[in-house]
C-alpha cells in the first residue's frame, strides 16, 4: 500500500450487551443506553466536520427490539449517513475464551444481524476489548490470555482465520510486540508511532496507536501523520461521549478541529476499512 497520511476512527457501539460483559473493576455496567443517546449527538459531530467513521456495532442490537440493547434504526440511520458498519460480535463476547465453534458463531450471528439491518454487506470486525492480544507470529505474548483459558483459546491468528472463513476482510487489531514493551518500559510511557496495515492470514488488519479517546496524545499522533506519513488510528465509546474524560466531546471537537485544518491543507486524508481495502485490492490487481 503506498505513503500515506490517514486517519481512522473508530466507535465501539456495545450498548447494553458491553455493559452486562463489563470486564473493569466492579462487574456490569448500565450504561447502554448512553451510547444510543450519544450516537445522535456523534452523527451530528461527524456530519458538520464531514468526518466518516467506522461504527463496530455489537451484532444482537441490530435484531429488533427496544433499547437499551436494540435500535435497528438508528444503525440504518448510522449507515445512511455515510459511516461504515463493522461487526463487534454479536453479543459483546470475549474471543480468547471461544473454542472455534463459539467463534464462528459469533462472527456469523453478528454478521448476518447486520447486513440483514444495513441491506449491505459487512467486511470489517473490531474485537471487544481489541483482544486477542496473544500473537506469536507478531512477537506479542499475552500471558493472562493464557493463564485464563488453557484450552482452544483464540489467540489472534486463530481469529483472523475463522474472519476470512466468515466472509470479512479487515480487523482493527491491538497486539503489542516485545520489543515495543521493552520500548515502553525503558522511557516509562507507552510509545506509539504512525503505523501501516499489515495482512495476517488473509486479513488486512489496522493496529491502534493511540490511547482510547481524542485528547492530547491523540493528536499529537494525527500531527505527526500529516507530518511523517503514516496512520492514525483513534477510537471510543459514545456512551463517554458525555463524560469529562477523554472520550468526552470537547476533546473530540479539538480533534476534529485539528483535522479539518489538516485536510484543508492536503496534509491528511481521512479514510475507512472499506477504502483500505478497495485500495489494497487495486493494488494487487496491478502487475
Amino acid at each position: 500500500m503506498k505513503k500515506q497520511n490517514a486517519f481512522v476512527i473508530f466507535w465501539d457501539y456495545d450498548t447494553q450487551w458491553g455493559g452486562d460483559r463489563s470486564r473493569s473493576p466492579g462487574g456490569p455496567k448500565n450504561w447502554g443506553r448512553l451510547d444510543f443517546e450519544n450516537t445522535e449527538r456523534l452523527l451530528e459531530l461527524h456530519a458538520q466536520f464531514n468526518i466518516p467513521a467506522c461504527f463496530a456495532v455489537v451484532g444482537a442490537a441490530a435484531l429488533p427490539g427496544l433499547r437499551p440493547y436494540h435500535d435497528p434504526d438508528q444503525i440504518r440511520r448510522i449507515h445512511a449517513a455515510g459511516h461504515e458498519i463493522a461487526s463487534h460480535s454479536f453479543q459483546h463476547d470475549w474471543l480468547p475464551a471461544l473454542g472455534p465453534e463459539a467463534l464462528r458463531e459469533t462472527l456469523m450471528r453478528s454478521r448476518e444481524a447486520l447486513q440483514q439491518c444495513i441491506g449491505s454487506q459487512v467486511l470489517s470486525f473490531v474485537p471487544p476489548w481489541n483482544q486477542p492480544f496473544d500473537h506469536l507470529a507478531g512477537l506479542s505474548v499475552s500471558l493472562s490470555e493464557r493463564r485464563e483459558v488453557t484450552k482452544n483459546r483464540t489467540d489472534l491468528k486463530r481469529l483472523c482465520d475463522a474472519l476470512a472463513e466468515c466472509g470479512y476482510r479487515f480487523s482493527r487489531v491491538a497486539y503489542r510486540p516485545l520489543h515495543r514493551r521493552l520500548i515502553d518500559r525503558v522511557c516509562g510511557r507507552r510509545v506509539e508511532m504512525p503505523l501501516r496495515p499489515e495482512t495476517i492470514g488473509r486479513i488486512l488488519t489496522l493496529k491502534v496507536n493511540t490511547p482510547c479517546g481524542f485528547a492530547s496524545e491523540t493528536q499529537r499522533m494525527v500531527l505527526r501523520c500529516a507530518s511523517q506519513g503514516g496512520f492514525a488510528v483513534a477510537y471510543g465509546h459514545p456512551h463517554s461521549l458525555t463524560s469529562d474524560g477523554p472520550q468526552g466531546e470537547s476533546h473530540l471537537v479539538a480533534l476534529f478541529k485539528v483535522i479539518d485544518r489538516l485536510r484543508k491543507e492536503n496534509n491528511l486524508r481521512v479514510t475507512l476499512p472499506r477504502e483500505l481495502l478497495a485500495t489494497a485490492q487495486k493494488e494487487a490487481s496491478v502487475p
